[in-house]
């Protein structure tokens, strides 16, 4: 009889287990399936200093390393930082003007909302281009269209490359 017992008992675990499981990933995949993926907003400006699959990835590591060479090393040369990535990627709201990171349509919320990522780089830095600075909103060329320069381009490529070469090729 205890054999018995013992024998429908680990059988129960195993189902349990079982059940568990398929219960797990069926919700998973529901989950998955049911959650809107965020609409970016197109840029506006020239094309962007690498794709988008590697700058969805290797972003933070590419503004950061833009500052430690503006910051540590004092070079302000570069064509590529972030007043070219709000120069490019402003959102316009119904008046034509452009919004903060305050509003929900900014591009850069666009994704760190959906990921809950918080964003601290407009704590410092103007989270709207410029007016008259040539910011793709203006109808002007965007910053980026300085990126013309193929070193700076190529140094923040092969940057990111090395920063999260498994990510980066996706």
């Amino acid at each position: 009889m205890a054999r018995r017992s013992s024998l429908l008992t680990v059988l129960l675990v195993l189902v349990t287990l079982v059940g568990g499981a398929l219960v797990g990933a069926a919700t998973g995949i529901a989950l998955e399936t049911s959650v809107a993926h965020p609409a970016v907003p197109k840029a506006l400006g020239a094309p962007c200093v690498a794709e988008p699959a590697v700058m969805r990835r290797a972003h933070p590591d590419m503004l950061k390393h833009g500052r430690d060479v503006v910051l540590r090393a004092g070079d302000r040369s570069s064509p590529v930082g972030l007043t070219g990535c709000i120069g490019c990627h402003a959102v316009k709201d119904e008046t034509g003007t452009a919004v903060s990171v305050s509003s929900p349509r900014h591009f850069c919320r666009s994704c760190h909302d959906y990921a809950a990522v918080k964003i601290d780089c407009f704590e410092c830095h103007a989270s709207r281009p410029e007016p008259g600075k040539g910011a793709a909103l203006d109808g002007g060329p965007a910053a980026f269209v300085g990126l013309a320069d193929p070193h700076a381009v190529a140094d923040l490529a092969a940057f990111a490359a090395t920063r999260r070469p498994e990510e980066t090729a996706r």
